[in-house]
């Protein structure tokens, strides 16, 4: 069993939803989170070793996970979530919260013994 695994949440720009996960879940003892954002002008873009270090990647919609998944084929990438949140939430918005940690204790629960 997986002691402490490794979430990473991805949007489109790292800007709003995916940032909004890891400063809500960062202190949380349950797992490690780092959130990361698939276009090139993303605060923080997805890297070959951002894949490599998660246990279980969560996404925002199906485009981004097929676009994740396209982009690391060659990579041995872990389960791909798609939490189904609709870009259209502010950084920190208390009703993206909410939604937030409902869908990213509702998937790790399915895979993790948190």
């Amino acid at each position: 069993m997986l002691s402490k695994p490794n979430v990473l949440v991805v949007c489109g720009r790292n800007k709003r939803r995916s940032r909004t996960a890891e400063y809500m879940f960062k202190n949380d003892q349950r797992f490690n989170i780092r959130s990361v954002g698939l276009s090139p002008r993303s605060l923080r873009e997805i890297k070959a070793k951002d894949v490599e270090w998660s246990n279980i990647i969560l996404v925002m919609d199906d485009e981004q996970s097929s676009q994740l998944k396209s982009q690391y084929k060659s990579n041995d990438i872990p389960v791909v979530e798609v939490l189904g949140i609709e870009d259209t939430y502010e950084y920190l918005n208390q009703e993206l919260q909410e939604i937030l940690r409902r869908e990213i204790n509702t998937s790790l629960a399915q895979h993790f013994e948190l």
